[in-house]
């Protein structure tokens, strides 16, 4: 018996029955010799990790845009924090918690540099529409090919969206990421001097808790209590509804017209500028995307996925050496 085979035996034998089981999945989209030593969905987890995808997250915008100090969250701290959460309430509902960290991991491969601003402007620019969720797909499926199991590719998708993903641990991730971005947000918005602490209504307060902290294990212990009480993946009615309160707060207070987000204009005008120029020059495109025009991809399509691929400081630098005079970047202030 392979140590694969013993792992996968020995989550028989500690899982619950309504977990996913690794030498239960539904495969992969090509047929892959398996790994003596790691299940199908701790390998998953690895090819995530050792993507070029997933470096990139790093330097990625969450929500300020360039934001001056050094502990902002970018997208892979937001990602990180995602899996904690989800690995937890994972671990205490008796799933798999190798499944929920792959899929947390992958759920963002497929954002934009600056955020949500990116990611509308691509959406206003494409013909196809653009969402990160989809676009996380295609990343591990066409754009580095890591041929990651049924089970992950579906919570990735599914992570946001009404669709509902196939497994539990697919299910966690779409509360474990607001649970992430709603409170941490909040931190980055105090720290901005956006928000303070106190502009959080009260009954939010009270029944969330009054720090960062107390809110997220308020929600984990919610969801953890609600999965051993109805075996799914979910939270009570009044408890959803104050999360959703609090989120939409910070739509009105902190996503939606203030300083956070005072360079987004300037941000989405710089992404539909790179995507048009290279939309009308694609002979300047990486080597790499000749294969999907050679493959029969649309011009538009494989524009948008180097624009979508893109840091937000590397966009920063195209856009400069494209539409910036180079004698400019020599004027001092």
């Amino acid at each position: 018996m392979t140590i694969r085979e013993q792992n996968e035996q020995r989550e028989h034998a500690v899982l619950e029955p309504w977990a996913t089981f690794a030498d239960s999945s539904a495969g992969r989209l090509r047929p892959m010799e398996p790994c003596p030593y790691r299940t199908c969905f701790q390998r998953d987890r690895d090819r995530i990790i050792h993507s070029k995808a997933f470096r990139r997250l790093g330097n990625k915008t969450q929500v300020f845009i360039s934001p001056e100090g050094d502990h902002y969250r970018a997208r892979l701290t937001h990602t990180l924090e995602v899996a904690q959460i989800a690995r937890t309430i994972a671990r205490a509902l008796g799933l798999n918690e190798d499944l929920t960290e792959a899929i947390a991991l992958g759920h963002d491969l497929g954002h934009t540099p600056f955020g949500h601003a990116g990611e509308a402007a691509l959406d206003e620019v494409c013909s196809f529409g653009f969402r990160h969720n989809e676009q996380s797909l295609r990343v591990v499926d066409v754009l580095e090919d890591l041929n990651l199991t049924r089970e992950v590719r579906n919570g990735i998708v599914c992570h946001t969206g009404r669709r509902k993903a196939s497994t539990p641990e697919g299910r966690i991730i779409h509360f474990a990421d607001r649970i992430a971005y709603i409170n941490h947000d909040i931190d980055d918005a105090v720290r901005a001097g956006i928000i303070r602490e106190n502009d959080i209504p009260q009954h939010l307060r009270k029944r969330l808790g009054e720090t960062h902290g107390k809110r997220i294990d308020t929600l984990v212990t919610a969801m953890i209590e609600y999965g051993q009480r109805y075996l799914e993946i979910g939270m009570d009615e009044q408890m959803h509804a104050d999360m959703m309160e609090l989120r939409q707060f910070m739509f009105d207070h902190v996503y939606h017209g203030t300083a956070a987000q005072r360079e987004e204009k300037r941000a989405k005008s710089m992404l539909r500028s790179l995507y048009e120029y290279f939309i009308e020059h694609p002979d300047e495109l990486p080597d790499d995307y000749f294969v999907l025009q050679a493959r029969g991809e649309a011009l538009e399509r494989i524009a948008c996925d180097y624009v979508a691929g893109m840091t937000d400081r590397y966009s920063i630098a195209v856009y400069k050496n494209l539409f910036i005079p180079k004698s400019w970047n020599k004027i001092e202030d």
